[in-house]
Formats: structure tokens, sequence, C-alpha cells
């Protein structure tokens, strides 16, 4: 089934630095290890009652956690907030059988202990806890040795500029390797998605990141190399099993995530600056359960699941919402054996990897862009149905 995304109103994320002093950082140092001390406890309490809500669960612990931990009233209420938050997350993703199936030992290991929280895990604060003095790029923020102000912050003067005019709701304050940030969400306004003329189609592999219908490859060779790479050292510091080498592995780990969306980002921008340019709307696969229907050999299966296409379909998707660009989500099965040209289907037509080969009309393309090129037509299909009024 197809799905037409429609917006009017864009959230981000805007990460900016903050540059404390030695003594404002151990004051914030001091505020996340109480905070998710507090946090702990709290989750220990909802485990023992089963109460998850986060208005039965204030009754028995707001108090507390103020006296114990030295919480203002309004970071006493975020704790507790953010532990309902977690338990919800887990809940939905027990559900959705996420961690396991009912009676598996990763799931019984899950379902028979409380949440725990990390001493340096992000705390939300939100206006009554922490203001921003834009001119001055400062913020006054509360910790538990009392109000700190003129906090230093720093970021892109892209960002400065969407946090200055389009802030709203919380900002989460993080350490992440001794340093301090502030994620802040901003609430843009969309542009409205002009009569697309045409489609281009995405389409997301192994060999090839992204690939679209006008025949650009993305990311082949080189950065799967990149990936092997990576994986190989990862497996070597597995083995250690040193305290070192979870250090490492840990800080690696962050590494990789940081490389993939940096690498992410360049290739939605690429896309939607293109489909802006050509006044076209974009096609996207609905990845929903990719893992679960893909038959691949183990080697492409790891390569499958080391990479983050979710993540890459929502950057194309929010920037091409900002651009005003169109898009569509559309099923798609047998995308990769269909033939772009006569319609003809037919697991034959795919001989191996990067070729195809239509057995009805002849018709040969790579793999890959007859792929993009489906679900480009998927996509016009599924826009004229949905305007058809």
């Amino acid at each position: 089934m197809d799905l037409l995304i429609v917006c009017s109103i864009v959230k981000l994320v805007v990460q900016v630095k903050l540059l404390p002093t030695p003594q404002q950082a151990a004051a914030l140092e001091a505020t996340l290890d109480a905070a998710n001390r507090a946090a702990n406890l709290v989750a220990a309490l909802a485990f023992q009652r089963h109460c998850f809500r986060n208005f039965d669960l204030r009754k028995h612990a707001y108090d507390r956690i103020k006296a114990e931990f030295g919480l203002a009233a309004q970071a006493a209420q975020h704790v507790i907030k953010k532990v309902c938050d977690a338990y919800r997350t887990l809940h939905a993703n027990l559900a959705a059988g996420h961690l396991g199936k009912p009676g598996s030992p990763r799931r019984a290991r899950i379902e028979a202990r409380p949440i725990s929280f990390r001493p340096r895990a992000a705390q939300p604060y939100d206006d009554r806890c922490l203001s921003w003095q834009h001119d001055a790029r400062t913020v006054s923020i509360w910790t538990t040795a009392g109000r700190l102000k003129g906090v230093t912050f720093t970021g892109s003067s892209q960002q400065l500029a969407l946090l200055a005019a389009h802030r709203r709701g919380e900002s989460d304050l993080i350490c992440r390797d001794g340093m301090w940030f502030l994620h802040a969400t901003v609430e843009v306004a969309d542009r409205p998605p002009s009569e697309p003329d045409g489609f281009v189609g995405v389409d997301l592999g192994i060999a090839n990141i992204a690939t679209t219908s006008d025949g650009v490859r993305h990311r082949g060779r080189g950065l799967n190399a990149v990936r092997h790479r990576h994986r190989r050292l990862r497996r070597r510091l597995q083995a250690r099993r040193t305290k070192s080498a979870k250090r490492l592995l840990k800080r690696r780990r962050r590494r990789e995530a940081r490389f993939a969306a940096n690498v992410n980002h360049i290739i939605a921008k690429s896309i939607v600056t293109e489909a802006e340019r050509t006044g076209r709307g974009i096609a996207l696969e609905d990845l929903q359960g990719i893992r679960e229907r893909v038959r691949l050999r183990k080697p492409q299966r790891v390569t499958l699941h080391s990479w983050s296409f979710h993540q890459l379909g929502a950057f194309i998707a929010y920037k091409a919402v900002r651009a005003g660009v169109a898009v569509m989500v559309v099923d798609a099965a047998y995308t990769s054996q269909q033939c772009s040209h006569c319609g003809h289907v037919d697991k034959r037509n795919r001989p191996d990897q990067a070729t195809f080969r239509c057995t009805s009309c002849g018709f040969a393309e790579h793999a890959d862009v007859n792929a993009a090129r489906n679900i480009a037509s998927r996509g016009e299909t599924g826009w004229a149905v949905s305007h058809a009024a």
C-alpha cells in the first residue's frame, strides 16, 4: 500500500556544544549523576509495583527523590517522566518482538530486571530549568549546586539561527567523551510540496547504499571496504574481552555511528537537491520488516544489518519536506525482479546481483537502476491515486 508523507511542522534536533568552565562542568556532572541515580530508584519502584504511568508513579517517587537526591521540583518530574518513557519504549519493543520471542533467554533476562540508567545518561530540561541568551550565546541552567549562569554555547551559523528562531519544548543535557552538549528541539514549518513533474526513485541496497532512477549510484565499493575494516577491528577487540578493549569498542561504536550518519546526510542531500532542481518528487521503498523478509547469504546479511537504511530514509524524508519536495513511500515487492521497460516479473530476470536482463523483452540494465525506476513508477502511480480528487 502506498503512503503519502504529509507534514505541516518538521521537528528537528539541533545540537549545540557547551563550553563550561571546570567548576561549571563539575556541577553539570554532579547533576547528571544525581538525576540518573534517582532515575534508577524510580525505575526499580516502577518495576516492583508494576506502575508505569507518570501520574501514578509520581505518588510513589516524587517526594522521595526530591529529598534523597536534592532535585528541584521540575527536575524530579522530568526524572519520573524519563523513566515512564523508557518503560513505554521497552514494552513497545517487547510487544513487537524486537527483543526476542516470548520465553527466549534474551527476553527473559530483560523482563526479569528493572531498566537502569548510566551515570551520564541524558537529562531533559524545560524552560523553567533552562533559559537561552541567544545574543550572548550563553545559557542559564539548573544544577544540584544551584543555577549556573553564563554557560557559553557554540554551533554552526545555521544551527544557531534555527535555535534562535524556532526552538520549542525541551532540551536534553548530554555528556559525551568529556564534552557537553544540549540537544534542543526546533519546529520548522514545511514548504507545501509542489506538484511533481515525475519522481526520482531510490533503491537502497548492499553493493550500493542508494541508487536513483537517473542511474546515480551512491557509495559502493569504497564505502563497503570501510565497513568491512570496521567490522574486522570490532571482531578483534571483542575477542580480547579486556576493560581497555571494551572501552575502545564503545568509542569505535560511536565513531562508526557518526561516520554512517555523515554518509547518510551526504547521500540524502544529494538526492533531495537533484529532485528539487528538476521539479520532481522522491519515491522511497518501504523498508518495514526488511531484515525478516530478505533472504541473503551470511556475509550479505551482515552487510545489510550493519547499515542504517531507516536513518537514510528518514534523512531523505525530512530534507525533502523542508525543501517542498513530495515524498512517496511505496511497496518494494518484486521491484528487483520486474522489468522497468515492459513490466514482466520473473526471478530469472536477475541472473546475479548487478545484472538485470528481462527474459520477455530482452531489456538490460544495472539491477539497482532498474529497481529504482520501478520504484519511481510506483511513486507516480501512488501520487496520482492520492490526488485523484
